[in-house]
């Protein structure tokens, strides 16, 4: 549900909302081999100092605010950079080389249901029943394409370090979310922010980069790691992050999580058109409770007018 201090939705908020999930998604097609070509951490610094290079004119035409908000806002800076780009960034490219993309997939979901459960706690936010609802039969579909259609299967996910590193990562983006509705976040414009955003991470990430790189972390070296990383930087990075940031500013944190659960399907989509994997059975029946959760979360009832 949008926030009652969001502005009114256009067509044109709706089709930035649709591409949230696309890509972000774009980080699982781009940045499939790049895991056993170049090291997580290293991978994650050289994506969001490419980003931030990328960005840095806008962010100097802007310099008056950017200068304003650091000086002023200093310690939300650090931890808009922390969680969204030091966390949910190289972090998580680390927790996946110790677990499985299925089980990654299933815990970093419940980000959204985070988001709401910390509005509630510490906002005041309602949870409606239609709301709760469709969380729910979205998290279905999202079982649904995990587990492969068979339910037995949870019984055999094994879950280690890894797979608590994707819980840390799924909170840390819930509080991100809740952060981008600061007054002083709501205040700077959407490039500028996401510029100091990606600073404040690129440095937060060069310690762990740079003992990784000592301690035998790879370098990219082929041109294949390179265009990988080329549309990471474009897509799953630059994008990615301006359009959330963008949905949480029009649609407030809970809608704008709703996103995450858009991300399974649309990776499924994305693997077959471009990797050709196979469309399975069990994907169709995911896509469409995900869909179908996503509307009834996210769509309000209409009242009758009163005579």
């Amino acid at each position: 549900m949008t926030s009652p201090n969001s502005p009114q939705p256009r067509p044109i908020d709706w089709v930035i909302f649709a591409l949230v999930p696309v890509f972000f998604s774009s980080n699982l097609i781009f940045g499939r081999g790049v895991i056993g070509e170049i090291g997580p951490f290293i991978t994650a610094f050289i994506r969001w100092a490419g980003a931030t290079l990328v960005i840095v004119p806008l962010l100097y035409l802007d310099w008056a605010a950017a200068r304003t908000f650091v000086r002023r806002h200093t310690w939300l800076w650090l931890w808009l950079g922390f969680l969204s780009i030091g966390i949910s960034g190289g972090f998580v490219y680390w927790a996946l080389t110790l677990t499985t993309a299925s089980n990654a997939t299933l815990i970093y979901t419940t980000s959204s249901l985070f988001i709401i459960l910390f509005e509630w706690q510490f906002s005041g936010r309602r949870i409606g029943g239609r709301e709760l609802l469709g969380m729910g039969v979205a998290f279905a579909g999202v079982a649904a394409i995990v587990l492969r259609g068979d339910l037995r299967a949870l019984a055999h996910m094994n879950f280690n370090v890894g797979d608590l590193g994707m819980l840390v990562a799924a909170v840390a983006f819930a509080v991100y979310s809740l952060l981008l509705r600061r007054p002083a976040a709501q205040a700077i414009r959407p490039f500028t922010l996401f510029a100091l955003i990606g600073f404040s991470g690129s440095l937060l990430l060069l310690p762990p980069a740079l003992w990784e790189f000592f301690h035998g972390g790879l370098l990219p070296t082929t041109f294949s790691a390179w265009s990988k990383i080329a549309g990471i930087i474009l897509f799953a990075s630059l994008a990615a992050f301006f359009c959330f940031q963008h949905t949480v500013r029009i649609f407030g944190p809970a809608t704008a999580g709703v996103t995450l659960y858009m991300m399974p399907p649309v990776s499924i989509v994305m693997a077959v058109t471009f990797l050709g994997e196979t469309f399975e059975t069990y994907h169709a029946v995911g896509i469409v409770l995900v869909l179908g959760g996503i509307v009834l979360a996210t769509t309000r009832p209409r009242r009758l007018a009163r005579p």
